[in-house]
């Protein structure tokens, strides 16, 4: 199933069976929350602190997807997941509520690439028969680990963006209806030496360029191949970066086929800075707005390249400089 030097193929086309994305208040006043399955009015969720909340979006975003699948969660092999969160307790705490077996994993926010490509990867070497891929993240415990105290208030630049709060899931499967996984390119870590945190388009977009520079090498695929591809949450100023880089590079893809999550899920919103950003953004964007517009026909293929910073505070205060990296996924249509 390896196909070239970092890239796997999927002769069955898993099936993605099911899929579902949840919101928060701020999704909801986008321009893609028709393409939520559920918004909420209340950053808490109803509960006591913000890291319990996300754990109930990423709930409702699992039990969602299978019941879309028209599975029951007994009937998932296992689940995959993973989050922003120390210790990823977001996620493992929604397996502990959902029971499901467990394997948690971390790629900052290519997770939810991550996640769907070993799933692909499990299901076509029949080792699943259903595997739950899923992710999330929420505005306040990310800025709250990440960043500055909410109530601070802190000013900043405008190449910061605005962490996504919401879950996406998704059911694949080796048989079914629905848009198949046909591959993916698993990418290694680009580091070019920068340091700002309110800055991730910019430390992120090279690593973007490098999968999508590997995938296109490993499957020997015209330029062109892709009605669209769709980075995760580089914002404006990755967007703006990663356009520039691509024609320098001679990755010559018809930049009116390139789209940003973190672009899109606000629109032309100032409050966000340069965009969204978070585990939840290409994971809601991908499971609400994309995949229902390949289903109405829009696309045929599209390749989802998720990207990730792969920082923390403690290595930000160590003076580290930020580590990245993004995963990539084919999905087409039947």
């Amino acid at each position: 199933m390896r196909q070239g030097h970092q890239s796997w193929v999927f002769p069955l086309k898993p099936v993605i069976l099911g899929h579902a994305a949840i919101g928060g208040p701020f999704e909801a006043k986008g321009p893609l929350a028709e393409d939520f399955d559920i918004l909420h009015g209340d950053l808490n969720l109803g509960q006591d602190s913000w890291e319990k909340a996300e754990k109930v979006l990423l709930e409702e975003a699992c039990s969602k997807a299978v019941e879309k699948a028209g599975l029951t969660k007994e009937q998932i092999n296992f689940m995959l997941a993973g989050d922003l969160m120390n210790q990823i307790i977001s996620a493992s705490f929604s397996a502990r509520t959902l029971s499901i077996p467990f394997l948690g994993i971390f790629g900052a926010c290519s997770t939810a690439m991550e996640g769907l490509a070993l799933a692909a990867l499990m299901v076509n070497s029949q080792a699943a028969e259903y595997v739950l891929a899923a992710t999330s993240s929420h505005n306040g415990a990310a800025e709250k680990q990440y960043r500055y105290p909410t109530e601070y208030g802190s000013q900043k630049p405008p190449t910061a963006q605005w962490t996504v709060t919401g879950a996406g899931a998704a059911v694949v499967a080796s048989q079914g209806k629905g848009l198949r996984i046909t591959g993916a390119t698993i990418g290694h870590i680009v580091d070019m030496g920068l340091t700002d945190p309110f800055n991730m388009g910019a430390a992120m977009a090279p690593a973007a360029l490098s999968t999508i520079d590997s995938h296109f090498r490993d499957f020997q695929l015209p330029h062109d191949h892709y009605d669209l591809i769709v980075t995760g949450d580089l914002g404006r100023t990755g967007h703006a970066i990663l356009s520039d880089l691509l024609p320098k590079h001679h990755m010559h893809i018809p930049l009116e086929r390139y789209i940003d999550c973190g672009k899109l899920i606000y629109g032309e919103n100032p409050n966000v800075w340069s965009g969204g950003s978070g585990c939840g953004c290409i994971a809601t964007v991908t499971y609400g707005h994309l995949l229902r517009r390949m289903k109405q026909g829009e696309w045929k293929r599209i390749l989802l390249v998720a990207t990730g910073a792969l920082l923390s505070p403690l290595t930000f205060q160590q003076g580290e400089s930020i580590p990245c990296i993004a995963h990539a996924v084919a999905v087409e249509s039947e």
